[in-house]
Formats: C-alpha cells, structure tokens, sequence
C-alpha cells in the first residue's frame, strides 16, 4: 500500500518549472533513483541462490520546452544494474527466485548493465476553447486511470495508487521501465475528460536496453467524470481496451504444453470496464468506498476470451488522532481463473500492460487467477513521513490454472508473464508488510520497504525446502 505518501518516482514530465533549472528557454530537471534490494525468495536448495542483493539504479534527463501553445519534451534513461544474482533461477516449476532472476536474464546473463536510451520525445500541441484539447505525439509515458486529478485530495490519492496502473502504465518501479509510441488525443474540462491512445509499448521494464518496440498494439478509450456535491465528492471513469499481440511466441497458461506449442494466433483481447471512487466528509472524519471492474472478450490465440476482474475497497479517516491521522482501509480484488484447461476457452484475467507492484507490493503475484483480501493502516504522524502497513490474505480463484507472476512484454521474445503449476491447491500466502517514507525536502525522499510472505499449500507443493520468503529495499529519490 503506498496510499497517503507522496509517490516514490515522481515523473518528471509532470514537476513544474520551479523544480528545474532554466537553460535558456528549456526547462532541465533530473532525477536520480537509487535502490538497494535484498530478497529472500521462498526456499530451494544448492545450487540456486534464493537469498541475495543487488543495486539498481535508475538516472533520467528531462529536457521541456514551450513554443506557443506547444509542448516540447525530451528525456533521456540511464538505468545500471550492479551485481545481479547469476544463481537465481531454479529448476521448473520454481523458476525465477525473485526478481534478479529477470533482470539477469534479461541482460544477456550479464550481472552488470547499463544502457542510456531515449524515454520520451513528443510534441503536444494544444487547441480548442481555452486550450482543452491536445494531440501529443511521439514517444511518451501513460498510465491508465491518471487523465483527471480529483480537486478531492481522498479521491486524488485513491486515483493515483489504487485505481492507476491496473491495466496499462509504464512499470515504474522497475528498474527501467516502459513508455508507448504512438498518440494521444485528450480533451479535458475542469470536472471532465476523454482520452484516446493508440500506442505500441516500448521494451524495457527488466532490459535495460529501451529502445526498441514490441510487436504489439493497443487502443485505450475513455471517459472520466469528476462530480459530487456539498460533503460529497465522486470520480467515475468508462473505459474500454482493445489489445493485439501478434508476436507469435510461446504464450504462458494452464494448457499442456505441446498444445501451447502449436497455438502461434494473435492474442486480441477486448476489455471493456469502469471504476468508481467516492468520499464523504463528515464530523466524524472522511469515509471512503472504491469500486474496480472490467470483463473481457476476444481471442486468447486460438481459444475465445471469457474473463473479468473486480475490486472493491473502503477507507475510514478519523477525526480522531490528529498527531497520526491514522487512514484505516480494507478490500477485496478477484482476478478470475481458468477452471478446464481442455476446452475451448481462456478464462484466466489478463492485466495487460500494468505497473503491477502498488496492487503487489512483494511482487510474487498479479491479479490474475488471484484473490486478495486485505486490510491496511497508513499513519501521518509528520508531514513528511507516512508509515504503511498492510496484511493480505492471498489464495488463487482456480485450482486449475496457474499461480501467475509478471507485469506484461517487456521484449519481443518474452512472454512477459510467468506461470507455475499449483497442483491442485488454492491457498497462496499470508503476506505482511510495512514502508515508511520520509519526504525529507523537495528535493530528496527516501523510502524503506519490508514484506513477509508466510507459504501456505502452493508454496509446500513447490518450495519444499522453505515456504516463507521475504523481499525488501532502501531507496533515495534526488530531484533536481
């Protein structure tokens, strides 16, 4: 949970000109993100390394500029990784041993990397009465359920770590990250907008090397809404996805293998759904209720596409604890799962192209063929330090499909998503975590993150040296 503190990677396409230095007429800021992991993935035996730490580190350029009423920008990446695990990957099904299996083997088995690339490079020109529409165009970064920011200061947090990301963003908490070249058509009022895209994502998120494209497409539609009145404020959000993965690789579900073999067809998926984020004020403190859902259609290669995902969430402020300001919430997310693996239906939830770490914040599980039910306490005891903490109860929808990982392509020869078989059990693992996040000024932050996975009947299956598995990291963000 990341809700109330300010976001740890704040993009530098959205700091104003006070936070950069004025060369000429551009405006330069830069950040430099540097993250210290340790991960103490769930057990295996020797060879194969479960415990283990790294550094990566991530520097970006940002280069903005005015003309008129035409956006200029441009942005330069610079992600190193240094000392990644050459060991961490076990023999199937326990697969990669936490995330420095992926970036090792996404660098070319290579346990130092660094690349500089280009991570934005678009005009936006702005027209229309009062300057409401724009068409930005070129190589830019985009993460669903962002196009409105709520005046509510709930609603706006709500929005940014619990409704954005879901389905498309830019995997910022990677190491390197993604962004989409393509269009963006907006037209935004004060209390409304509708955003079109038409984009194709970039590699990256575990390569370094950000470059190039992906052979896939995608069309996002939607229209937000920003209402209420007195006490009262709302945000609702249609929208729909079209997505087309004509890469033809080896796709990863519950199927047997020889039969995935022989299964090259596009994955073209239609995802068609809302959200609705409200909260109430009162003399008692400020409630608020969140609800999340999507239903999708289409073709999973040679299969027909029948799934959907829900979440609903609710948030209680008190007036109470003024010193604290304790923020209490609980919710449930269901992503569903394929329960015949023979027929001819693909029933497992796919997420996409999301940023799936604030919905799992021990990356060792998504939203798809997963239930999550969990509680969490967000203090404020400073205006610049929050503390979180929550505990989740994880258990998978079916037994009969797969206990999925993964954020989405990242490269054209990876699936993006990993799955391991569960033999027939449900029950995933309790997880237990806390951050604290310290907004020492303007201009550094600095984060620390501990979670605690307690293994239950999946991990026995797979993990029968060691069920319990625990990831953390230290972080400092410096923003010029």
């Amino acid at each position: 949970m990341t809700l109330a503190g300010l976001p740890a990677a704040v993009p530098l396409c959205a700091q104003t000109a006070a936070d950069g230095i004025m060369l000429g007429k551009v405006d330069f800021t830069a950040t430099l993100r540097v993250r210290e992991y340790v991960w103490d993935w769930f057990q295996t035996t020797a060879p194969y390394q479960n415990q283990y730490a790294y550094s990566g580190d991530l520097l970006r350029l940002n280069f903005a500029e005015k003309v008129g009423t035409t956006d200029l920008d441009a942005e330069i990446a610079v992600p190193f990784l240094l000392d990644m695990p050459n060991k961490a990957t076990g023999p199937a099904p326990q697969g990669a041993l936490g995330l420095g299996s992926n970036y090792f083997a996404a660098n070319g088995n290579h346990q130092y990397a660094a690349m500089a690339f280009l991570k934005q490079l678009y005009v936006r020109p702005h027209f229309g009465a009062k300057e409401s529409q724009s068409l930005q165009l070129g190589r830019f970064e985009f993460n669903d359920g962002t196009e409105l920011a709520p005046k509510n200061a709930t609603l706006a947090t709500l929005k940014r770590d619990r409704i954005s990301q879901r389905l498309i963003g830019t995997f910022g908490f990677s190491d390197v990250g993604r962004s989409f070249d393509g269009l963006r058509y907006s037209w935004t009022e004060p209390t409304a907008d509708f955003t079109f895209v038409a984009a194709t994502p970039t590699r990256g998120v575990f390569q370094t090397d950000g470059w190039g494209w992906n052979r896939i497409g995608f069309g996002y539609a939607a229209f937000t809404k920003d209402w209420g009145h007195g006490n009262h404020a709302a945000d609702t959000r249609f929208f729909a996805i079209d997505y087309d993965d004509f890469r033809h690789i080896l796709k990863t579900d519950n199927r047997p293998t020889a039969v995935r073999k022989g299964d090259t067809e596009n994955i073209h998926i239609q995802t068609w759904g809302a959200h609705s984020v409200h909260a109430l004020t009162t003399k008692a403190g400020t409630f608020d209720g969140l609800g999340w859902g999507v239903l999708q259609t289409g073709r999973w290669g040679t299969q027909i596409q029948r799934s959907y995902s829900f979440d609903f969430e609710t948030g209680y402020q008190p007036a109470i604890l003024p010193a604290l300001k304790p923020w209490i919430r609980a919710g449930y997310t269901l992503g569903s799962g394929d329960g015949n693996p023979n027929d001819n239906k693909h029933e497992t939830f796919f997420q996409i192209l999301p940023t799936p770490r604030p919905y799992a914040m021990f990356p060792f599980f998504n939203m798809m063929n997963t239930e999550d039910a969990f509680g969490a306490l967000i203090l404020r005891p400073h205006a610049k330090v929050t503390v979180s903490s929550s505990a989740h109860s994880l258990r998978l929808t079916s037994v009969n499909d797969l206990w999925y990982s993964g954020g989405g392509a990242f490269q054209p020869w990876t699936f993006g998503y990993t799955g391991r078989a569960v033999s027939g059990n449900r029950s995933l693992a309790n997880l237990y975590d806390t951050s604290v996040e310290y907004r020492a000024t303007r201009h550094m932050t600095f984060t620390a993150y501990m979670g605690y996975a307690q293994g239950k009947a999946v991990m026995h299956r797979i993990y029968p040296a060691g069920v319990d598995g625990q990831f953390g990291y230290l972080e400092a963000m410096f923003r010029l």
